[in-house]
């Protein structure tokens, strides 16, 4: 078969898989009249009840609060990003503060001015939370149809208070040297540069991590696997961050192209076809970008795949590493040799040019597991960079 014959097959079946998942939505578009309709049966059983003069307001109010965590739910479950669910939500709250009001009208000592307030500020907050509801089902309409926008969320690295208090105690210059976030100033003071260099590895992988960084660590340990096998590893998406299109890992050898996207995801979460068809389609486009190569796609998850995802997969032919740990003794000292004079350097996980730094076993360069390691080759560490801030591309000083 030729390569457009290949192509053209294979958007033929994403088709056949793309109308099925529209007619799943039709589906679910009928399913969600019916509860509308449930919905509204439901409301003018609650008005009834709001209404009735026996019911005691504490009463009134439990069911109503029962009623509106049942709305969440639904809005969460069943129609992510529908603004009527979140005008039923705002129907309930009003019902609510209103029969609040009612009740402080015909107490037996009645607060007029009060019922009145609250009827106006009921409105305004009922506005605002109904606002708020629909931005929120509309994120996560847009984070189910686009998975790669929930790393948008993920938290950042944020030093703890003590280790900012500790950076303070530095002068200007030994800030500059990224071990100073993980030793004191005695220990940095004190300790001679391999015993500095390699406590600060070692505390750096013991230290909490932000999900963004983790991702980032499991990345690099992916794409070491495959430069042991002999490829060069572009890694596309700690460089160029979200411009990769989930393509994380561009491994190259020769003819032959593995385009890989990586996961490191708690073990109690699962990858589900959404996942797979984005890989698909960025993996499609490099395919045809890149008509003179061998392109296969290999997804890496710490995690499982759902049996559909998996089934997909197969059909597109994307491999799976599922439940594929990082390994946190990995070789993970990148020794470099300088093609303008031949300086051997030695790079850290948190030194600037990290990401950067290819290694060429052909030319004596290779990676380890301890600063003495790499020492006792003939390796320095890197020199401080100065400049505007941690992170810049700039010039050794």
């Amino acid at each position: 078969m030729s390569r457009n014959g290949y192509f053209e097959q294979k958007v033929e079946e994403l088709n056949n898989l793309i109308n099925k998942v529209e007619d799943e939505k039709l589906v679910l578009e009928m399913a969600a009249e019916e509860e509308r309709r449930e919905l509204n049966k439901l409301k003018r059983d609650i008005e009834k009840v709001v209404k009735a003069e026996k019911r005691e307001i504490n009463d009134q109010k439990e069911l109503l609060q029962r009623i509106t965590e049942g709305v969440e739910q639904m809005a969460k479950e069943r129609q992510i990003g529908f603004p009527w669910l979140a005008n039923a939500y705002e129907d309930l709250i009003k019902l609510s503060d209103l029969d609040f009001a009612r009740q402080l009208k015909t107490k037996k000592n009645p607060a007029l001015k009060a019922a009145e307030a609250i009827k106006k500020e009921s409105k305004r907050r009922r506005e605002a939370e109904k606002q708020l509801k629909i931005a929120n089902y509309q994120i996560e309409y847009y984070e189910n149809i686009a998975p790669f926008l929930i790393d948008l969320k993920e938290e950042v690295d944020v030093p703890t208070p003590e280790d900012q208090k500790n950076l303070r105690k530095y002068h200007d210059e030994e800030r500059e040297d990224e071990v100073t976030d993980y030793l004191t100033v005695e220990e940095y003071r004190k300790l001679s540069l391999t015993e500095k260099n390699q406590l600060a590895l070692d505390r750096y992988w013991k230290r909490h991590k932000s999900k963004a960084h983790i991702g980032r660590m499991y990345e690099r340990f992916v794409g070491y696997l495959y430069e042991e096998q002999g490829y060069d590893v572009e890694y596309v998406g700690i460089i160029k961050g979200f411009e990769d299109l989930g393509r994380d890992l561009i491994c190259k050898k020769g003819k032959d192209v593995v385009v890989i996207q990586c996961k490191c995801w708690s073990k109690f979460k699962t990858i589900y076809e959404k996942h797979i068809f984005q890989f698909f389609g960025t993996v499609f486009e490099y395919k045809y970008k890149n008509p003179d190569v061998n392109v296969q796609a290999k997804f890496y998850v710490t995690t499982k795949l759902s049996d559909l995802a998996r089934l997909f997969s197969k059909e597109l032919e994307i491999k799976l590493a599922e439940n594929h740990a990082m390994d946190k003794g990995y070789p993970c000292i990148k020794c470099n040799i300088s093609s303008k004079d031949k300086t051997k350097i030695y790079h850290l996980p948190f030194d600037q040019m990290y990401d950067k730094v290819k290694i060429e076993p052909h030319k004596g360069e290779f990676y380890c597991k301890t600063v003495k390691e790499a020492e006792e080759a003939g390796f320095r560490r890197a020199f401080r960079y100065k400049g505007k801030a941690r992170g810049s591309d700039l010039v050794e000083a």
